[in-house]
């Protein structure tokens, strides 16, 4: 069964960093887009980043680009959100997706996501 399992949320302040984690299982990953994606409440679901796992190309939203890094271990497939420099805004429940390469360059819509993780919550407050 096809799974993305999130973790590394929590409570920060602001101008704060975490680190993601998004661990994808029983499905194959060498050439998909894995990204990250944000719920704020009452907001629809936005896209932050995504990389591609065949070249580790990367896309950003403008938002988050130069505080917000995606990277991949290749190792164990595990696709990282390093977010430097919160902000109160960044608050919310932060997914990962993964859809096919051929998407690659509407990664950042979460129309084209074909499978989601459950999603791990972001709170940056003081």
């Amino acid at each position: 069964q096809a799974q993305l399992v999130e973790s590394g949320g929590g409570l920060v302040q602001p101008g704060g960093s975490l680190r993601l984690s998004c661990e994808p299982s029983g499905f194959s990953v060498r050439d998909i887009v894995i990204g990250w994606f944000r719920q704020a409440p009452g907001k629809d679901r936005e896209g932050l980043s995504c990389l591609t796992t065949y070249d580790a190309t990367t896309y950003y939203e403008d938002s988050v680009k130069g505080r917000f890094t995606i990277s991949r271990d290749s190792a164990t497939n595990t696709v990282y959100l390093q977010m430097n420099s919160l902000k109160p805004e960044d608050t919310g429940v932060y997914y990962c997706g993964d859809t096919i390469s051929t998407f690659r360059d509407m990664c950042l819509k979460s129309r084209v996501i074909g499978t989601w993780g459950q999603g791990t919550q972001v709170t940056v407050s003081s």
